[in-house]
């Protein structure tokens, strides 16, 4: 399937992924995140039970906090 992920364009054997194993795909670990499919945020406890389907657009932002 194939993803907008971040604004690239991505390609993955599955016809679809949870958020988790997007995650785990792309070894994004850091933990203060926000993840988008199409506009609507995705919470937390939905990333096992979210799919992303073929043409998604997906954000995934970091969190950060500084000086």
């Amino acid at each position: 399937m194939t993803i907008l992920l971040n604004n690239r364009t991505e390609v993955f054997d599955d016809e679809q992924l949870s958020v988790s194993r997007m995650l785990e795909l792309k070894k994004f670990t850091f933990r203060m995140r926000i993840i988008k499919i199409n506009g609507i945020l995705v919470p937390k406890d939905r990333y096992d039970s979210t799919f992303i389907i073929e043409g998604d657009n997906v954000q995934m932002l970091y969190l950060m906090s500084g000086g």
